[in-house]
């Protein structure tokens, strides 16, 4: 890698950022002013953490379809298998676009929709996820289920996100061998497009202690739209009220079910911005 941000003269070094909200990390490519959008192996060679860069997720920026959308996002996790949503990377992206343009509050276009997002004040940062999904063929599931309590030992919960989650409430997260469960239930037959899994406990009034395997990824220390489903899954079982705090392994995320969609709101991070060598590049094109 390079230590600056501008492709050389013969426009074949690739910049991009490095960002995180809450340890769930990010490399972000700006394709708005003529960048290639990168193929399945140069994802893949990116996400390795020994040989390339490393990521939770890839978000990819493109220029928003038309006025009033300030950029349109596309999401790659670490196996390079597009996903429809991604909470933590929207934020992220949504800060630097804020403070890029100085604007407070701006509209991200992505799989899921339109997504409001706003600055929160004191470095955090809102997005609406938008409603969440709790039809069955919605998630989705591959029959007719009832998504409070699907037919799976454990008894969880599925909710769509633009992406699918099947969350298990437990005694102690700290038990669950989530190596072991995750990827156990990410391929369940039940989920046609995988699904990613949460374990949660309830620790208070209105707070929840969760931990994270991600389809395509695996652990990772945060998920924004993880957040959001868990958030729904307790209120519609009863445990909690609409708005929850949640105790990731990477910290702490605000979550509110309202009206219009389900909030998110937390702290990001932009660690640096670096190019990618050519060399590095044609070696995995």
């Amino acid at each position: 890698m390079r230590n600056d941000s501008s492709p050389n003269a013969h426009g074949s070094d690739l910049p991009f950022m490095k960002m995180h909200g809450l340890g769930n990390d990010f490399v972000v490519i700006d394709c708005r002013h003529g960048l290639p959008v990168p193929q399945a192996a140069l994802i893949a060679g990116l996400a390795d953490r020994h040989r390339g860069v490393g990521f939770d997720q890839l978000a990819v920026i493109h220029p928003g379809a038309r006025p009033g959308i300030a950029a349109r996002l596309v999401f790659y996790n670490a196996d390079g298998s597009l996903s429809a949503a991604c909470g933590n990377a929207t934020r992220c992206i949504a800060r630097h676009l804020m403070q890029e343009t100085g604007a407070s509050e701006l509209v991200l276009e992505t799989e899921r929709g339109e997504l409001p997002c706003r600055d929160a004040d004191g470095g955090l940062t809102s997005v609406n996820m938008g409603a969440p999904l709790t039809d069955w063929d919605a998630v989705p599931l591959a029959q007719d289920t009832d998504t409070l309590h699907l037919p799976i030992a454990g008894d969880p919960v599925a909710t769509g996100m633009g992406n699918p989650h099947c969350t298990f409430f437990v005694d102690d997260v700290t038990a669950v061998d989530l190596p072991r469960f995750g990827p156990e239930h990410e391929h369940h037959p039940l989920f046609p497009e995988r699904t990613n899994v949460q374990v949660a406990q309830v620790t208070g009034p209105d707070r929840l202690r969760m931990r994270v395997w991600e389809r395509g990824t695996g652990i990772t220390l945060a998920s924004g739209s993880s957040s959001c489903a868990t958030a729904v899954a307790a209120a519609r079982r009863g445990l909690t009220g609409r708005a929850v705090t949640i105790d990731l392994d990477g910290g702490t995320i605000h979550i509110d079910w309202r009206e219009d969609g389900v909030w998110m709101t937390g702290p990001t991070a932009h660690v640096f911005s670096a190019t990618l060598t050519p060399e590095f590049v044609k070696a995995l094109s």
